[in-house]
């Protein structure tokens, strides 16, 4: 039967993915892999750096264009793992590894679904793309093939949600701030002290609300995570450097948060990217109302992926569990795989009306 053989071609790729070390920026073997296993396949792929896509055999430009879109990338193994992250082993009906359920099951799962959807005709064109750095949100990952894509009406992006579709995702912003003081010995009564200065700037982030709260994403959180300040202890201080992590929900832009906040505060502040911006879907979307038929249930996702960086509209689904991400034993269950292909194919055969 062609979609068991289909299943168990998403499979072994899976293992051979695992066996692949493909640390963000270091995708090129992986990459390598996935061309020849997709050129096997009888399709003819595009790539460019370590990002790969494939075109349907009857593109038509009359036709509005859906992404099938997943990460080849993985973080670095923890220390803790029991076994080898790069040995793919399979036992109980689950296959455990690195990178297996973040993303490797979407990335097999969207091209099996891809093959199977590209048997048939369909009011839409298909392209299926696998790409890279999307572990450190990189300029070289799936921003940096767009421009070379047809245009593209509707994105789903393959991440491990439990086969739940993300209709909201917010975005991530990091800024670096510092404030200053005056350098002084610590054993007399002089220089301004920035440690001191800085507590209520720090303050202010754990304290401060922004007004607009999300339906689906909830209010704006903001978290200082590191703070850097001193050199010895007989000198006061006359910097302290700080980072925010800053997850935007979709009633803001990146641009409008930092604004905001330079409003409120007196320090420097400066963001190290304002690219990856909060996205959202209308619930009257077909392929929301689609999900919904089939029994999926929607939710707005806390996580940033590469949703942040496709100006077209978009959801995150796929299957796995993401509390298993960037865990030592990773795993994915067969059947979370076979599930991903069907939820792929179910959403998109057929499929009317894409705008």
């Amino acid at each position: 039967m062609e979609e068991n053989n289909v299943i168990n071609d998403a499979i072994e790729m899976l293992k051979m993915l695992i066996s692949t070390p493909s640390l963000s920026r270091e995708e090129k073997v992986a990459a390598d892999m996935m061309e020849e296993m997709i050129i096997k396949m009888g399709f003819l792929p595009k790539r460019k750096g370590n990002n790969i896509w494939v075109l349907p055999d009857n593109f038509d430009r009359n036709k509005p264009t859906v992404l099938l879109n997943s990460h080849i990338d993985t973080v670095k193994p923890s220390a803790n793992w029991n076994t080898d992250p790069f040995t793919p082993s399979v036992t109980n009906n689950k296959i455990t590894g690195l990178g297996s359920n973040d993303a490797g099951a979407s990335v097999v799962s969207q091209l099996a679904a891809f093959r199977l959807l590209n048997k048939g005709k369909q009011p839409y064109n298909l392209i299926y793309s696998a790409t890279a750095e999307e572990e450190v949100s990189g300029i070289n990952g799936v921003s940096s093939i767009l421009a070379d894509l047809p245009e593209i009406t509707l994105g789903i992006v393959g991440e491990p949600t439990q086969m739940k579709i993300a209709i909201a995702e917010k975005g991530l912003l990091v800024i670096d701030g510092s404030v200053k003081g005056k350098s002084g010995h610590a054993a007399r009564n002089e220089g301004i002290n920035a440690i001191i200065e800085a507590i209520p700037v720090i303050e202010w982030f754990r304290d401060y609300k922004f007004e607009k709260i999300s339906q689906l994403l909830g209010p704006v959180k903001m978290t200082v995570t590191g703070i850097n300040s001193g050199s010895q202890h007989n000198v006061i201080p006359d910097i302290c450097q700080f980072m925010v992590d800053i997850r935007v929900n979709d009633c803001y832009t990146n641009e409008e948060i930092i604004a905001i906040i330079k409003r409120e505060i007196n320090c420097l502040i400066v963001p190290r990217s304002v690219r990856l911006n909060s996205s959202s879907i209308s619930e009257s979307h077909p392929i929301v109302i689609r999900g919904k038929q089939l029994g999926y249930e929607t939710f707005g996702s806390p996580t940033t992926s590469d949703q942040a960086v496709m100006p077209f509209h978009t959801i995150k689904f796929g299957p796995g569990d993401s509390a298993r991400s960037h865990t030592a034993n990773e795993f994915i269950y067969i059947e979370e795989i076979k599930k991903g292909i069907e939820g792929y194919y179910n959403l998109l055969n057929g499929l009317q009306n894409i705008r």
